[in-house]
């Protein structure tokens, strides 16, 4: 009962900010200059933020009607420059998930390994904490140079972003699994395979799951820098494709949808996050 009293509350008060965001941010984009009298040729020239006073950027009920607007056809494709939203994230989505799925088949079992063997940990680590730390897009023209595709560049920069969180929680999770537990396994004569996937792997599953969350929210952050530079496609060239026809609203509503993705992205490995923790 609590608990539930709590996320009510909770959602009155999300409520409560929503309305105060959105009345500050639709009172500061009124119009509060005077009409200026020109010759309508050079009135159209300038726009309505010189002519009437108007504000430059787009208050919520206009930033509301257009994304009714994309919403009405998400799917519609008149040329390279002009696609749907829905396309639009089709693309980011696909590229992120595929990066993102082969860090998974790499770090994890690399990560079991780096865990389970002193050896492998202390010889891969200078070369982990080397490469770590270089920004992903850093990789960009280096793989496009060699890949010489920009999609798969992009696929690559997601793959390299993804890698690391994933495969240092796993060593972390795999060395830090009670050794009472292996004791015991070893005891019952349980061999390696089977103890991985039997004790460590079940022991070790929050720990790998919360690198996998990270790793998704980092991923869904690069992809929309890495197809601002390669372009194409994408909700990262949606942005800087509209950005240069000069239309804030559209710019707004992909960065509304953006962090709406990757909160959606994020809740589903939280979610998975929660089914394998188990209280000790």
């Amino acid at each position: 009962m609590n608990n539930t009293s709590l996320r009510v509350r909770a959602g009155l008060v999300s409520i409560v900010l929503l309305a105060a965001f959105l009345g500050i941010w639709h009172i500061a984009t009124r119009s509060t200059g005077t009409t200026t009298t020109m010759s309508p040729e050079y009135a159209k020239l300038m726009g309505l933020t010189a002519t009437q006073g108007k504000s430059a950027m787009p208050g919520p009920l206009d930033v509301g009607a257009k994304l009714w607007e994309h919403l009405k056809r998400p799917f519609y494709d008149n040329g390279p420059n002009d696609k749907g939203l829905g396309i639009q994230l089709g693309y980011s989505i696909a590229r992120v998930g595929t990066g993102y799925l082969l860090a998974v088949l790499v770090a994890i079992p690399l990560g079991f390994l780096i865990g389970m063997s002193p050896l492998l940990s202390k010889a891969l680590d200078p070369f982990i904490q080397v490469l770590k730390p270089i920004s992903p897009l850093a990789w960009m023209p280096l793989a496009l140079y060699t890949i010489k595709d920009s999609s798969v560049s992009a696929i690559f920069v997601i793959f390299i972003c993804s890698i690391w969180p994933m495969l240092l929680n796993t060593v972390f999770g795999v060395a830090s699994v009670r050794k009472e537990w292996i004791n015991v396994a070893r005891t019952l004569e349980v061999g390696t395979i089977r103890r991985a996937f039997t004790v460590i792997l079940p022991a070790a599953a929050p720990t790998i799951l919360t690198g996998m969350r990270i790793s998704i929210g980092i991923a869904w952050l690069v992809i929309v820098a890495a197809e601002m530079l390669v372009g194409g496609t994408g909700i990262g060239y949606f942005v800087w494709n509209e950005w240069n026809n000069l239309s804030i609203t559209n710019v707004i509503i992909a960065i509304l949808l953006i962090g709406v993705v990757g909160m959606l992205l994020d809740q589903i490995l939280a979610r998975f996050t929660r089914m394998v923790t188990f209280p000790e």
